[in-house]
């Protein structure tokens, strides 16, 4: 079992909380979250990149010229992706790119994430945060007072001054601990989750392994 130390937002130690390996010590496998990050950042893919066929060309009603007698090469219109203001050839099309990821595959990883931030000594857990009001100057101070630079922010509920006071911290995000991904786990140097969450989150976690 890993017994992880927990702090207030002075960075004081409170107490200590026991987690689950199955959660939290789980072997890193890199392709299993490279496919799950994949999948993550396809789904955001708007996909409404589009270029114009010789059927939705404006013009190109007639031929240019007669086909024999003139010199020049023959042309039988003007939509034509030679021509300048043309069609364009096999050009890109509206498409979704999202694929589809078993919710087990999606689980795993996030475990292995959580996994390799606790193995790196990049998860902290906080009892919880408390500002008197939202203000940015208040959450730098946790921010410094905790150490974080790049740290992903894990609450059980949302925190409307919490959430408030971190949005203009370059390189801090808050988010519910419903909404963990994967993604945001690998893309921020630090984890601090609050203890519900933590817990929250183990236990969803160990729900999809039975």
């Amino acid at each position: 079992m890993a017994n992880v130390k927990i702090f207030d937002q002075t960075k004081r130690e409170v107490g200590e909380l026991e987690l689950s390996p199955e959660v939290f010590e789980v072997t890193v496998r890199p392709e299993v979250l490279h496919l799950v990050v994949r999948a993550q950042l396809a789904a955001k893919r708007a996909g409404t990149h589009s270029t114009k066929t010789r059927s939705e060309v404006s013009g190109g009603g007639h031929k240019p010229w007669r086909q024999k007698g003139t010199g020049k090469a023959r042309a039988g219109s003007s939509r034509s992706p030679l021509w300048r203001g043309g069609a364009v050839i096999h050009g890109p099309r509206p498409r979704d790119y999202e694929f589809k990821v078993n919710r087990k595959v999606r689980q795993l990883a996030l475990r292995m994430a959580l996994s390799a931030k606790l193995g790196e000594s990049s998860l902290m857990l906080i009892d919880k945060f408390d500002l008197a009001e939202a203000k940015t100057k208040l959450m730098a101070k946790v921010a410094g007072d905790l150490g974080l630079k790049k740290a992903l922010i894990v609450l059980t509920e949302s925190d409307n001054k919490l959430e408030l006071s971190a949005r203009n911290l370059p390189g801090i995000k808050v988010i519910r601990h419903d909404m963990l991904n994967v993604y945001d786990v690998l893309l921020h140097e630090q984890v601090v989750m609050a203890t519900d969450a933590a817990l929250r989150v183990q236990e969803r976690l160990r729900h999809g392994l039975r």
